[in-house]
Order: structure tokens, then sequence, then C-alpha cells
């Protein structure tokens, strides 16, 4: 299609095994029909992305960034960057791809796993020089050259918060089946590696997110023919001590809990980059990192980035209200998929059928909808209507119901209207359970403003550190697949 619209493009694109890690099986490709089809018992399903082609270079060499971010918990959604990241970098000088070139790894591919079998590669004891670096070394350089650093920080940030919300939805699905409802569940958490791509005007690209990230901090080095010894990496050792040892101490249970931490407008983005930038003392924490840090300990290196930002990001987290409705009426626990029931009590409850849209009607909604979504989603041998299929069909009713308004607002518009019919019955029931004398809020008693009473237990965490697919606990690193290319690499 791009070469029917303009000859003269020839773009040039990546196609990564599904599942794959370490860089094994990746190969670019110039053309569709170069697509390299495997069928039978080896058949594998393949992300395609397309190949940036102008990144960003130091000493003639592309190189890609890798951060380590904490997802400490669901709900509320809190989100910690690292300060400190790895630059890993092609150990052959970068040319533009070309139909000679495609083929050779070590100039277009920087995974580490790859460029380590390179003659090329550096070993270095510095963390500002050799083939891995830390990250805060390449941002001083590109100070020196006069690049503000403080907004290439900001829309880092700014790209990983967006990539998590977009998560959180079908993560909130996989998290309600399998933890038991009415208890906290254990203390969980996920620490994910993000690759980014500085393009050449310093624009941030996401090229996968990692769900189970390398944690070694050494590497294997021939000390003489055909003996080999584990040697420390100082690069390794500076950056993933410090995500493994502050991951630890925020999610202790003995450390008291965090305060409220009041959400932050930030306007043209100068607070936020003066924020990530800000150097720590020994003797304390950060404010708002709400961990008591003795002075034996250095300061946190993790960040916190949300809830502190949410105001700046809340709009994006339309989807995430639709799945909060649709984990509402899933009915049994430890189901993932809407039956038909469900469906109409959804409708039932929200008041949302009419002389134009009967009863029958929605049970055709319903399997049309969750007919065509068979098949392309996870687990689709399970019967039922998945999130995916909900929110389609929480659009279409929506733009029947606001015909008038553009489609973000008729999204919002149908949210709001469920919202509060929903309120409003719980606290009809509680009207009518309340002893004699016990004092009402607006949400019923007890509940805070904006809960439901069926969403007030312990704030959710993420799938235990030791748990197993089935049948209950779910662990965050398998529920990203449906979702982003699974890859893991040092």
């Amino acid at each position: 299609m791009v070469k029917d619209s303009d000859s003269s493009l020839k773009p040039t694109f990546i196609v990564k095994p599904d599942g794959g890690s370490q860089g094994d099986g990746i190969y670019l490709i110039r053309d569709p029909s170069d697509l390299r089809m495997i069928s039978g018992a080896h058949s594998k399903q393949a992300v395609v992305q397309e190949y940036i082609q102008k990144p960003l270079l130091i000493d003639k060499l592309k190189f890609d960034i890798r951060l380590y971010v904490l997802v400490k918990s669901l709900d509320p959604l809190e989100i910690y960057i690292a300060k400190e990241g790895l630059s890993r970098f092609c150990t052959e000088p970068y040319q533009e791809p070309s139909q000679k070139n495609l083929n050779q790894v070590y100039m277009h591919l920087t995974n580490y796993s790859l460029n380590v079998q390179s003659s090329n590669f550096v070993h270095s004891d510095s963390t500002n020089t050799g083939s891995k670096r830390t990250f805060s070394s390449i941002l001083y350089r590109l100070a020196s050259k006069g690049v503000d650093i403080k907004k290439v920080w900001s829309d880092i940030i700014s790209l990983v918060i967006k990539t998590v919300i977009a998560l959180v939805p079908e993560l909130k699905v996989y998290y309600q089946a399998g933890i038991p409802p009415g208890k906290p569940g254990p203390t969980c958490f996920q620490i994910l590696g993000f690759d980014i791509l500085l393009m050449k005007n310093l624009k941030p690209i996401l090229l996968e997110v990692n769900s189970n990230p390398s944690m070694r901090i050494e590497h294997e080095q021939e000390v003489s023919p055909g003996v080999f010894e584990y040697i420390p990496s100082p690069v390794d050792e500076e950056v993933k001590v410090g995500v493994i040892r502050d991951t630890l101490r925020l999610v202790d249970p003995a450390q008291r809990k965090s305060p409220h931490v009041t959400s932050l407008p930030l306007g043209n983005g100068s607070e936020l980059r003066e924020d990530i930038l800000e150097a720590g003392s020994p003797e304390k924490t950060e404010s708002g990192d709400g961990v008591h840090v003795g002075n034996s300990l250095p300061s946190l290196c993790l960040k916190q980035v949300f809830p502190k930002y949410t105001k700046q990001f809340s709009y994006l987290r339309t989807v995430e209200r639709i799945a909060v409705l649709f984990v509402r009426f899933l009915g049994v626990k430890g189901n993932m998929r809407l039956g038909p029931t469900g469906f109409r009590t959804f409708i039932r409850n929200c008041k949302l059928s009419s002389s134009s849209l009967s009863m029958a009607s929605v049970d055709i909604l319903y399997i049309d909808i969750t007919r065509r979504w068979t098949g392309m989603v996870s687990d689709s041998r399970e019967a039922g209507m998945a999130l995916q299929a909900f929110v389609e069909a929480f659009f279409y009713l929506a733009q029947r119901r606001f015909k008038a308004l553009p489609l973000r607002e008729q999204v919002a518009s149908l949210l709001e209207l469920c919202e509060a019919q929903l309120e409003g019955g719980e606290e009809k029931r509680t009207l009518g359970t309340r002893a004699p004398g016990e004092r009402m809020t607006a949400q019923g008693p007890g509940h805070p403003p904006g809960l439901h009473p069926a969403h007030t237990q312990a704030p959710a965490q993420l799938g235990s550190p030791a748990a197993v697919r089935k049948p209950h606990n779910y662990r965050l690193h398998q529920t990203l697949r449906p979702t982003l290319q699974e890859s893991t690499d040092n």
C-alpha cells in the first residue's frame, strides 16, 4: 500500500517471532513476500513493526535504552521509573537499511545477547564507555551538545505511563480471576523492562516491553582458551542492584503506607522534567515516595510517576472504566468471559434498554460481537464475551444512545450514565438493609466517595510472585502476552 501511494518510498520492516527472546529469530524485510512463512508443527506467529531508519547515533553506532519500570499495584495504579538505565550498542557502524545489509544483525539489532558474540563487542570497566553504558552517560553527552535532556526524560516518562495505562484494563480482568474476593492477597508487583529507541530528532519510540527482564549483573568471559569465568559488569551492577533494592523497600509490608499524593497539573511539563532529575539525599527518602529510609541506605533510584502525574493522563483511562463495568458483571469468580445472562444484567441494571433497543436486540448484539471476536483474543477456548468484545459493544451502545455527540463524548456520557445508575442501585440496597439510626453517606455507610461497596476491599496488587497459571493466581508477565511482544534479553 505504501509503495502504491509513493513508489519512491522503500520502508523496511522488522519481524519478531512471538514468544522469542534475546534477539533469536528476528530479521528485516523490505517486501511482504520476504516474510518467512513456517507451516506445520513449527508454525509461529510474529510481530511485524516498521523499522526506524533514522535512529540517533553515538560514535556512529545505533543503540537502544533499557529502562526498568516497577508496577507496584493496579488499584490504585502505582508506577515507578528507575532514574538510571542501560544503553546497549550495536557493534558495527550504522547504515540505513538496504537490500545488501538487511542481514547484518550487528548493525541493526541492539540485543545484548547478539552483540556480545561479536568480535567488536567491548566489555568496559567504565559506565560511560564500551558496548553497554549507563543511560545517564548518554544524556550528559547530549547535554554537552545543547540538547534539552529534561524534555527527553519528560517524553520518555509520558511514553511509559501511556503504555502501562493501555495494559491496565486487561490486567484487571486477569487479576479478579486470580485473587479471592474480599481478601487483600499477597503483596505483589512486577518489574518491566522497557526497550526504547531515540530517533534522530530525539523522539522516544517504544520498541517492546519485556515482562521478565534479565537481572544478571555479570557476564561470561573467556580468560584462557576454553576457560570461562563470570565477570561482574559495573554497568549492570550500577543499574540493576538499585532497582531490586528499591523495589523491595517499596513493597515491604512492614513499611508505613504511602501518604495520599495529590494530583499535580503539569502544564507544559516543566515540573515533570525538573522532578525526574532532582538529586536525592542519602539521609532521607524523596517526598511522596512514602518509604522511611535509614541513614545506612542510599536514596531511592525509583521515582514515582503515577499517580503523581495522574491529572495529565486521566483522559486515557476510559477503557479502564469500561473494564471495571465488565468485571462487575462477570459473575462467577475466576471467569474472564461475560455470558449472555451477565450482558443482559448489565443492560438491565444500567437501564439501557428502550423501545428502540429491546432485549431481543441485546441478545443479537451479544451473539454478533462475541462470534466476531472468538479466536481473535487469548484463551479463545473459553465461551463468552471477552473484554475487547465488550468494549466494542459498549462503543456501539454509546453511539446509539448519544448520536449527536462526537464519539469520545458518546462513550464518556454512557460511562457516566452507567456509573450513576449502578451507584443509585447500590444506595437503594444499602438503605433497605441498614440498621435503625445508622448514618448514611452518598455512597453508603463506610465507603469513601467515588467507590462502590463491591470495590472497597484492600487495594489490589498484581499476581503472586509464586503464582501458577491455573486455577487462581496469574502472573503479570503471562497477562502481557495478548497485548505486547514478550521478549527477554540481557
